[in-house]
């Protein structure tokens, strides 16, 4: 085995541990902690105003249909009535 490649890639896993250590204490900082807690509030804030705007898109939809319906029950009582005859 070639002990050159072997001490390569030792090197690049005790790079990546302490990479990966350094990430650690980064991500669990006091300001890393502060960023996450605004990001996730605008995010709840975001996701409020899609359920209000999904809410007021689905009262539509519901009031079309509605109004569909009756258009089309309208129209079947008009054909059943048949043509009106002049006398």
């Amino acid at each position: 085995m070639n002990c050159e490649k072997c001490g390569k890639n030792l090197a690049i896993f005790v790079g990546g541990v302490l990479f990966g250590s350094a990430g650690l204490k980064l991500l669990s900082s006091r300001d890393a902690k502060k960023a996450y807690t605004h990001a996730t509030a605008a995010a709840l804030r975001m996701k409020d105003s899609v359920m209000e705007t999904v809410t007021t898109v689905q009262e539509n939809a519901a009031d079309v249909l509605a109004s569909a319906k009756d258009l089309n029950a309208r129209r079947a009582e008009e054909e059943d009535a048949g043509p009106v005859e002049e006398t």
